[in-house]
Protein backbone atom coordinates (compact mmCIF):
# COMPACT_ATOMS: atom_id res chain seq x y z
CA UNK A 1 0.00 0.00 0.00
CA UNK A 2 1.37 3.42 -0.87
CA UNK A 3 1.86 6.07 1.75
CA UNK A 4 -0.86 8.73 2.19
CA UNK A 5 -0.51 11.56 -0.26
CA UNK A 6 2.07 9.90 -2.50
CA UNK A 7 -0.48 9.20 -5.26
CA UNK A 8 -2.34 12.47 -4.84
CA UNK A 9 -2.74 14.85 -7.75
CA UNK A 10 0.17 17.26 -8.03
CA UNK A 11 1.10 20.02 -10.45
CA UNK A 12 3.99 19.38 -12.81
CA UNK A 13 6.42 22.15 -11.88
CA UNK A 14 9.88 22.63 -13.40
CA UNK A 15 12.75 22.21 -10.98
CA UNK A 16 15.20 24.99 -11.81
CA UNK A 17 18.39 25.18 -9.75
CA UNK A 18 20.13 28.49 -9.09
CA UNK A 19 23.91 28.02 -9.01
CA UNK A 20 24.80 31.72 -8.96
CA UNK A 21 26.76 32.29 -5.76
CA UNK A 22 29.74 34.31 -4.54
CA UNK A 23 31.14 32.70 -1.37
CA UNK A 24 33.26 35.71 -0.29
CA UNK A 25 35.23 33.54 2.12
CA UNK A 26 35.92 35.09 5.50
CA UNK A 27 33.52 37.97 4.87
CA UNK A 28 30.02 38.18 6.38
CA UNK A 29 27.33 38.76 3.74
CA UNK A 30 24.25 40.60 5.02
CA UNK A 31 21.12 38.84 3.73
CA UNK A 32 18.44 40.58 5.82
CA UNK A 33 18.20 42.76 8.93
CA UNK A 34 18.59 39.67 11.14
CA UNK A 35 20.71 37.31 9.01
CA UNK A 36 24.33 37.37 7.85
CA UNK A 37 26.09 34.52 6.06
CA UNK A 38 29.68 33.25 6.22
CA UNK A 39 30.80 30.49 3.87
CA UNK A 40 33.48 28.02 4.96
CA UNK A 41 36.23 27.31 2.39
CA UNK A 42 35.42 23.60 2.10
CA UNK A 43 34.26 23.50 -1.53
CA UNK A 44 33.68 20.08 -3.13
CA UNK A 45 31.29 18.40 -5.58
CA UNK A 46 29.00 17.71 -2.61
CA UNK A 47 29.33 21.01 -0.68
CA UNK A 48 29.28 23.37 -3.71
CA UNK A 49 31.36 26.43 -2.70
CA UNK A 50 31.36 25.41 0.98
CA UNK A 51 29.17 25.20 4.06
CA UNK A 52 27.11 28.24 4.98
CA UNK A 53 27.20 29.48 8.56
CA UNK A 54 24.55 31.97 9.59
CA UNK A 55 24.68 34.66 12.27
CA UNK A 56 21.16 35.46 13.47
CA UNK A 57 20.29 38.60 15.42
CA UNK A 58 21.46 42.16 15.96
CA UNK A 59 22.49 42.03 19.63
CA UNK A 60 22.92 38.56 21.09
CA UNK A 61 23.49 36.09 18.25
CA UNK A 62 22.60 32.54 17.34
CA UNK A 63 25.12 30.86 15.05
CA UNK A 64 23.55 28.25 12.76
CA UNK A 65 25.86 25.45 11.50
CA UNK A 66 29.42 26.50 12.42
CA UNK A 67 30.66 24.14 9.73
CA UNK A 68 33.66 21.81 9.57
CA UNK A 69 36.54 21.50 12.00
CA UNK A 70 38.26 24.62 10.69
CA UNK A 71 39.82 27.02 13.20
CA UNK A 72 40.19 29.77 10.60
CA UNK A 73 36.47 29.64 9.85
CA UNK A 74 35.66 29.82 13.57
CA UNK A 75 37.91 32.89 13.83
CA UNK A 76 35.94 34.41 10.96
CA UNK A 77 32.69 33.73 12.83
CA UNK A 78 34.03 35.47 15.92
CA UNK A 79 35.26 38.41 13.86
CA UNK A 80 31.85 38.72 12.20
CA UNK A 81 30.20 38.70 15.62
CA UNK A 82 32.24 41.80 16.41
CA UNK A 83 32.18 41.38 20.14
CA UNK A 84 28.48 40.57 20.34
CA UNK A 85 27.60 37.66 22.61
CA UNK A 86 26.90 34.33 20.91
CA UNK A 87 24.04 32.88 22.97
CA UNK A 88 23.37 29.66 21.02
CA UNK A 89 25.28 27.42 18.61
CA UNK A 90 22.60 25.76 16.46
CA UNK A 91 23.23 22.55 14.50
CA UNK A 92 20.86 21.36 11.76
CA UNK A 93 22.42 17.89 11.40
CA UNK A 94 25.56 15.91 12.07
CA UNK A 95 27.49 15.65 8.85
CA UNK A 96 31.14 16.62 9.20
CA UNK A 97 30.76 19.69 7.02
CA UNK A 98 28.17 21.16 9.41
CA UNK A 99 28.62 20.26 13.08
CA UNK A 100 32.29 19.79 14.16
CA UNK A 101 32.86 23.56 14.19
CA UNK A 102 30.30 23.77 16.99
CA UNK A 103 32.80 22.27 19.44
CA UNK A 104 35.50 24.73 18.41
CA UNK A 105 33.11 27.66 18.72
CA UNK A 106 31.85 26.50 22.12
CA UNK A 107 35.44 26.36 23.37
CA UNK A 108 35.81 30.04 22.44
CA UNK A 109 32.43 31.32 23.64
CA UNK A 110 31.03 28.81 26.16
CA UNK A 111 27.72 29.07 24.30
CA UNK A 112 25.57 25.92 24.42
CA UNK A 113 25.31 23.62 21.40
CA UNK A 114 21.63 23.08 20.58
CA UNK A 115 19.59 21.37 17.90
CA UNK A 116 20.37 18.01 16.33
CA UNK A 117 20.74 14.89 18.46
CA UNK A 118 23.59 12.37 18.11
CA UNK A 119 24.36 11.02 14.66
CA UNK A 120 22.47 7.83 13.84
CA UNK A 121 21.35 5.92 10.74
CA UNK A 122 17.76 6.10 9.57
CA UNK A 123 17.49 2.32 10.00
CA UNK A 124 19.57 -0.50 11.50
CA UNK A 125 22.33 -1.92 9.33
CA UNK A 126 21.48 -5.19 7.64
CA UNK A 127 23.57 -8.27 8.39
CA UNK A 128 26.95 -7.81 6.72
CA UNK A 129 26.13 -4.27 5.56
CA UNK A 130 28.80 -1.59 5.77
CA UNK A 131 27.72 2.04 6.01
CA UNK A 132 29.47 3.74 3.05
CA UNK A 133 28.80 7.15 4.61
CA UNK A 134 30.50 6.58 7.97
CA UNK A 135 33.28 9.01 7.07
CA UNK A 136 30.74 11.79 6.60
CA UNK A 137 29.06 11.42 9.98
CA UNK A 138 30.11 13.49 13.00
CA UNK A 139 29.82 10.57 15.40
CA UNK A 140 31.19 12.45 18.44
CA UNK A 141 28.65 15.28 18.27
CA UNK A 142 26.73 15.83 21.51
CA UNK A 143 24.25 18.68 21.99
CA UNK A 144 23.83 20.47 25.29
CA UNK A 145 20.13 20.66 24.42
CA UNK A 146 18.41 18.52 21.80
CA UNK A 147 15.50 20.35 20.18
CA UNK A 148 12.24 18.67 19.18
CA UNK A 149 9.65 19.74 16.61
CA UNK A 150 7.96 22.98 17.66
CA UNK A 151 10.47 23.96 20.33
CA UNK A 152 11.81 27.49 20.14
CA UNK A 153 14.93 29.47 20.89
CA UNK A 154 14.70 33.20 21.55
CA UNK A 155 17.21 36.00 21.67
CA UNK A 156 17.43 39.75 21.28
CA UNK A 157 14.77 40.37 18.62
CA UNK A 158 14.76 36.89 17.10
CA UNK A 159 12.89 33.61 17.55
CA UNK A 160 13.84 30.29 15.99
CA UNK A 161 11.23 27.53 15.75
CA UNK A 162 12.44 23.95 15.35
CA UNK A 163 11.04 22.04 12.36
CA UNK A 164 11.92 18.34 12.23
CA UNK A 165 12.92 17.44 8.67
CA UNK A 166 14.44 13.94 8.65
CA UNK A 167 15.43 12.44 5.32
CA UNK A 168 18.90 13.69 4.39
CA UNK A 169 19.87 12.44 7.85
CA UNK A 170 17.71 10.89 10.54
CA UNK A 171 18.35 13.80 12.90
CA UNK A 172 17.97 16.67 10.41
CA UNK A 173 16.30 19.84 11.68
CA UNK A 174 15.32 23.12 10.03
CA UNK A 175 14.75 26.36 11.92
CA UNK A 176 12.13 28.97 11.08
CA UNK A 177 12.99 32.60 11.84
CA UNK A 178 9.58 33.90 12.83
CA UNK A 179 10.39 37.59 12.59
CA UNK A 180 11.30 37.33 8.90
CA UNK A 181 9.12 34.40 7.75
CA UNK A 182 12.28 32.63 6.56
CA UNK A 183 13.75 29.21 7.30
CA UNK A 184 17.24 27.76 7.75
CA UNK A 185 16.84 24.60 5.70
CA UNK A 186 20.22 22.92 6.23
CA UNK A 187 20.75 20.30 3.52
CA UNK A 188 17.07 19.39 3.21
CA UNK A 189 16.29 22.04 0.57
CA UNK A 190 18.97 23.90 -1.40
CA UNK A 191 18.77 26.12 -4.47
CA UNK A 192 21.92 24.85 -6.17
CA UNK A 193 21.11 21.11 -6.17
CA UNK A 194 18.83 18.41 -4.87
CA UNK A 195 19.78 16.95 -1.49
CA UNK A 196 21.53 13.59 -1.28
CA UNK A 197 19.27 11.00 0.35
CA UNK A 198 21.48 7.98 0.91
CA UNK A 199 20.70 4.93 3.07
CA UNK A 200 21.38 4.01 5.76
CA UNK A 201 21.97 7.61 6.92
CA UNK A 202 19.01 8.90 4.94
CA UNK A 203 15.48 7.76 4.16
CA UNK A 204 13.42 8.66 1.10
CA UNK A 205 10.15 8.03 2.91
CA UNK A 206 11.22 10.44 5.64
CA UNK A 207 12.49 12.95 3.10
CA UNK A 208 9.18 13.02 1.21
CA UNK A 209 7.23 13.39 4.46
CA UNK A 210 9.48 16.29 5.43
CA UNK A 211 8.79 18.02 2.11
CA UNK A 212 5.10 17.78 3.01
CA UNK A 213 5.89 19.32 6.40
CA UNK A 214 7.53 22.31 4.72
CA UNK A 215 4.76 22.65 2.14
CA UNK A 216 2.28 23.02 5.00
CA UNK A 217 4.20 26.03 6.28
CA UNK A 218 4.36 29.57 4.93
CA UNK A 219 8.02 30.62 4.82
CA UNK A 220 8.84 32.18 1.46
CA UNK A 221 12.65 32.27 1.70
CA UNK A 222 15.06 29.55 2.80
CA UNK A 223 18.68 29.95 3.88
CA UNK A 224 20.31 26.60 2.93
CA UNK A 225 23.45 24.84 4.09
CA UNK A 226 25.16 25.40 0.73
CA UNK A 227 24.70 27.96 -2.02
CA UNK A 228 22.42 30.96 -2.22
CA UNK A 229 18.93 31.55 -0.81
CA UNK A 230 15.93 29.59 -2.00
CA UNK A 231 13.49 32.22 -3.22
CA UNK A 232 9.77 31.50 -3.70
CA UNK A 233 10.40 28.53 -1.45
CA UNK A 234 6.92 27.03 -1.48
CA UNK A 235 6.92 26.68 -5.28
CA UNK A 236 10.45 25.31 -5.18
CA UNK A 237 9.58 22.66 -2.58
CA UNK A 238 6.57 21.62 -4.67
CA UNK A 239 8.94 21.26 -7.64
CA UNK A 240 11.30 19.14 -5.52
CA UNK A 241 8.40 16.84 -4.67
CA UNK A 242 7.48 16.52 -8.34
CA UNK A 243 11.12 15.79 -9.21
CA UNK A 244 11.38 13.03 -6.60
CA UNK A 245 8.11 11.47 -7.75
CA UNK A 246 9.45 11.50 -11.32
CA UNK A 247 12.61 9.72 -10.11
CA UNK A 248 10.44 7.15 -8.35
CA UNK A 249 8.48 6.61 -11.57
CA UNK A 250 11.75 6.22 -13.49
CA UNK A 251 12.93 3.54 -11.05
CA UNK A 252 9.66 1.64 -11.49
CA UNK A 253 9.94 1.95 -15.27
CA UNK A 254 13.48 0.56 -15.29
CA UNK A 255 12.49 -2.38 -13.10
CA UNK A 256 9.53 -3.08 -15.37
CA UNK A 257 11.90 -2.98 -18.35
CA UNK A 258 14.08 -5.66 -16.78
CA UNK A 259 16.80 -3.54 -15.17
CA UNK A 260 16.75 -5.48 -11.93
CA UNK A 261 19.93 -4.07 -10.39
CA UNK A 262 20.75 -0.58 -9.18
CA UNK A 263 23.86 -0.19 -11.41
CA UNK A 264 21.70 -0.96 -14.46
CA UNK A 265 19.10 1.59 -13.37
CA UNK A 266 21.72 4.30 -12.69
CA UNK A 267 23.30 3.78 -16.12
CA UNK A 268 20.01 4.77 -17.77
CA UNK A 269 18.38 7.17 -15.30
CA UNK A 270 21.57 9.19 -14.76
CA UNK A 271 23.06 8.85 -18.24
CA UNK A 272 23.41 12.65 -18.54
CA UNK A 273 25.08 13.05 -15.13
CA UNK A 274 28.85 13.21 -14.61
CA UNK A 275 29.98 9.62 -13.86
CA UNK A 276 31.81 10.89 -10.76
CA UNK A 277 28.35 11.34 -9.24
CA UNK A 278 27.06 7.88 -10.14
CA UNK A 279 28.05 6.56 -6.69
CA UNK A 280 25.79 9.03 -4.84
CA UNK A 281 23.16 8.48 -7.56
CA UNK A 282 23.18 4.75 -6.80
CA UNK A 283 22.53 5.51 -3.13
CA UNK A 284 19.65 7.80 -4.15
CA UNK A 285 18.15 4.99 -6.25
CA UNK A 286 18.58 2.66 -3.27
CA UNK A 287 16.63 5.14 -1.13
CA UNK A 288 13.77 5.04 -3.64
CA UNK A 289 13.91 1.24 -3.86
CA UNK A 290 13.85 0.85 -0.06
CA UNK A 291 10.71 2.98 0.03
CA UNK A 292 9.08 1.08 -2.85
CA UNK A 293 9.83 -2.28 -1.18
CA UNK A 294 8.38 -1.02 2.12
CA UNK A 295 5.23 0.08 0.27
CA UNK A 296 4.85 -3.33 -1.40
CA UNK A 297 5.39 -2.07 -4.95
CA UNK A 298 8.74 -3.78 -5.53
CA UNK A 299 10.16 -7.15 -4.46
CA UNK A 300 13.80 -7.73 -3.49
CA UNK A 301 15.77 -11.00 -3.35
CA UNK A 302 16.94 -10.00 0.14
CA UNK A 303 17.19 -6.81 2.19
CA UNK A 304 17.31 -3.85 -0.21
CA UNK A 305 20.94 -3.07 -1.02
CA UNK A 306 23.20 -1.86 -3.80
CA UNK A 307 23.76 -5.47 -4.91
CA UNK A 308 20.27 -6.94 -4.55
CA UNK A 309 18.01 -7.77 -7.48
CA UNK A 310 14.54 -6.25 -7.85
CA UNK A 311 11.28 -6.93 -9.67
CA UNK A 312 7.82 -5.42 -9.63
CA UNK A 313 5.45 -6.86 -7.05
Amino acid sequence: MSRPGRNAEHSVLPLIHDRTFEPRYGEPVRLSPLVARLTAPNASPFTFHGTNTYLVGEGDLAVVDPGPEDEAHVRAILAAAGGRRISHIVVTHTHRDHSPGARLLKAQTDAPIVGADVHRPARPLNVGEINPLDAGGDTIHVADRVLAHGETLAGDGWTLETVETPGHTANHLAFALREEASLFSGDHVMAWSTSIVAPPDGSMADYMASLETLMARGEGRYHPGHGGPVEEAQAYVAALKTHRLAREAAVLERIAAGDGTIPAMVKVIYRDVDPILHGPAALSVLAHVEDLVARGLVLSDGPPSLTARYELA
